[in-house]
């Protein structure tokens, strides 16, 4: 007769208050950063934007992606979709940094 072998992995369950508090602090984010959009900070309003989206995406992965839960392939997937994005904002900056660097006649 053939042995059957269950393994002891049990299913990760985030409990709702979890789900709750990460939802309102989603909202909350957006809030500021529509606020922020108001206030003239100079150069720093698209750094306080860019900060309060790389926090609501970290939110979203960690919470309701069950980041923090998952395996081995997954963390790597994650982890090469965030060095990609890392990669594509050091090249815009990059390109946007150095715009004015050559001289071009008649401008």
């Amino acid at each position: 007769m053939a042995e059957h072998h269950h393994d002891d992995h049990t299913a990760h369950v985030t409990p709702l208050r979890t789900y709750l508090l990460a939802a309102l602090a989603l909202l909350v984010l957006t809030i500021i950063t529509v606020a922020v959009a108001f206030v003239n900070l100079g150069p720093l309003n698209d750094v306080v934007a860019v900060g309060v989206a790389t926090l609501k995406a970290l939110i979203i992965v960690i919470i309701f992606m069950h980041g923090r839960a998952t395996s081995g392939v997954t963390r790597l997937v994650i982890v090469a979709g965030i060095l990609w994005l890392a990669i594509l904002m050091v090249g815009t900056f990059d390109d946007y940094l150095t715009r004015d660097w050559l001289a071009i006649p008649g401008r």
